[in-house]
């Protein structure tokens, strides 16, 4: 009988064998996506429920000020639906790159001890976050029945865009999690952050209202062309700058991941030291 063999991990000297490296982890990647979300809400009292209940009140709240207060133009469909289909990504991005920018400090502990590829653990944060973001999902589910809303063939762009803002969110994750690890303060800008690009993003509005001289600029905001992109997917509203939202919400993607992914491995070795 033959013996199992025996898989050794050694911190990779190239590329190639980091690649090698996180293959071999990769059950350690689910485990530690599992047990964040686990933890999350394992001390609630109404548990996983929140994952739902947190897009849903913010798109209330919004609909209320945007809608009600601000009689902001709907784009012809529900406001609620407006503001939900944006609350979406948004929720996703918002809390994966809160917990992205927390993973390392969270677990100094195991960094310290044994060797994995480090990457893993933002990774794992952002994996988490997707599984509320699933669960959202079916809030918006309900929401088409009961507004009897009937999606057209633009549906099918619907996975491309969660791809583009899981990516986003992957690089945006590498860059602040290794910026947290070596600066303490970043910590306290994280919330801060998030605040800002709550605001400055078109959730609580379509971005049809912002000015067309304003709207290149306004576009270097990835999350502009991620939400926009949602909106007509799943509602068929489409403004003047959509398709070039979604080109530059591409290219912000891909150079965040890449310039995301080199800087982490840049501080990688010496994690443990600096935290």
């Amino acid at each position: 009988m033959d013996k199992p063999r025996e898989i050794i991990i050694e911190p990779g000297r190239s590329i190639r064998n980091y690649w090698g490296d996180l293959w071999h982890c990769r059950e350690l990647f689910l485990y530690m996506a599992w047990r964040d979300l686990l933890l999350r809400y394992k001390h609630l009292s109404i548990g996983f429920a929140w994952a739902i209940l947190r897009p849903f009140l913010t798109m209330l709240i919004l609909t209320l000020i945007f809608s009600r207060l601000a009689k902001l133009p709907s784009a012809g469909v529900p406001y609620s639906l407006l503001v939900y289909v944006g609350m979406l990504p948004w929720q996703f991005f918002a809390t994966a790159f809160t917990d992205a920018g927390n993973s390392l400090t969270n677990k100094e502990n195991i960094i310290a001890k044994i060797y994995f590829p480090r990457l893993i653990i933002p990774a794992s944060a952002v994996l988490g976050s997707l599984v509320d973001f699933l669960a959202a999902c079916s809030v918006l589910i309900g929401m088409m029945i009961w507004y009897r809303i009937v999606p057209d063939w633009r549906l099918v762009a619907f996975p491309l865009l969660v791809m583009l803002v899981l990516t986003i969110t992957l690089g945006a994750g590498f860059w602040i999690s290794a910026l947290a690890a070596k600066y303490k303060d970043f910590r306290y800008v994280i919330p801060f952050m998030v605040q800002v690009g709550l605001y400055i993003s078109p959730i609580g509005f379509h971005a049809g209202i912002v000015p067309e001289k304003w709207l290149i600029l306004y576009s270097l905001n990835p999350m502009v062309g991620v939400i926009e992109g949602f909106r007509w997917s799943v509602l068929g509203i489409e403004t003047q700058m959509l398709i070039t939202s979604i080109q530059m919400s591409c290219a912000t993607a891909g150079l965040l991941l890449i310039s995301g992914f080199y800087y982490f491995r840049g501080i990688e070795r010496s994690l443990a030291e600096i935290l």
